[in-house]
């Protein structure tokens, strides 16, 4: 939920408001919470004391109308709206150089899933994960903040004008990995795909997820470097792409 008269958002969720409180507490500008939970916060409600900012003990009925969900666990922290900014040619340079893995997104519309795969990028160390600059995900929501569990506080998020533009020059640097259903290799072939592409060492990474709809545009697809599925029974066409992201990152963690 945002408050357009303050430019603030509300972050609710005792683990996302935790993350927030241990890892940038200057950026929480008021804090409301049940009684039961105020143990657990008693230090960024001294440092909100500290700097004259209000923390307010409340009753669930009123931490939801603040949050505009039930799903609040009895905290919501209003923080300013989070600006995402352009990956800039330092950080994509950092990308390459420092081998790190990242997320690209393409035409991921859903917060619930943006925010699950915020959530296993912190969990499987991509440091970066980058949306297209217009769409859905232009913003990023109370829903996917909670959901990502403070996994926000951990990874950087990135925009890029056009996505295919930007792997068509990435994929100069870095092995762009593309999820898709129809591809010929497998989740089972990535730590080949991964030596042969670093040439016997581990290359920065990208992996390029689309959306359940239609996932990967033609477009995308044409600017990464290899396409690889997660292999099922054909039951089902496909996973949600938040559990296809946590297949891949763990299959590249584990190298």
């Amino acid at each position: 939920m945002r408050n357009k008269l303050t430019n603030e958002l509300a972050v609710c969720g005792f683990n996302a408001v935790m993350a927030a409180a241990e890892h940038n507490p200057q950026n929480i500008n008021r804090l409301f919470l049940r009684e039961d939970v105020f143990n657990s916060f008693t230090g960024v409600c001294k440092k909100l004391a500290e700097r004259k900012r209000p923390y307010k003990i409340c009753d669930d009925e009123e931490l939801e109308r603040i949050c505009k969900t039930s799903h609040h666990q009895g905290v919501v922290a209003m923080i300013y709206e989070p600006d995402i900014q352009a990956l800039t040619k330092d950080e994509l340079e950092d990308w390459v150089l420092n081998k790190k893995t990242g997320v690209v997104l393409d035409s991921v519309s859903n917060d619930h899933n943006f925010g699950a795969i915020v959530r296993s990028a912190a969990f499987f160390d991509a440091a970066l994960v980058v949306v297209p600059e217009q769409g859905a995900l232009s913003k990023i929501t109370t829903s996917a903040f909670r959901i990502a569990e403070g996994g926000m506080e951990h990874v950087t998020i990135r925009k890029v004008k056009n996505t295919a533009a930007f792997l068509k020059d990435a994929s100069k640097k870095l092995l762009t990995i593309g999820a898709d259903v129809r591809a010929r290799q497998r989740l089972k072939d990535l730590p080949k795909i991964i030596m042969e592409h670093g040439k016997g060492t581990r290359p920065g990474i990208a992996l390029v997820l689309g959306n359940e709809e239609t996932g990967l545009s033609q477009e995308v697809k044409g600017n990464c470097s290899v396409l690889v599925r997660v292999p099922g029974t054909g039951l089902i066409e496909s996973l949600n792409t938040a559990h296809a992201a946590s297949l891949f990152l763990h299959g590249i963690f584990e190298l």
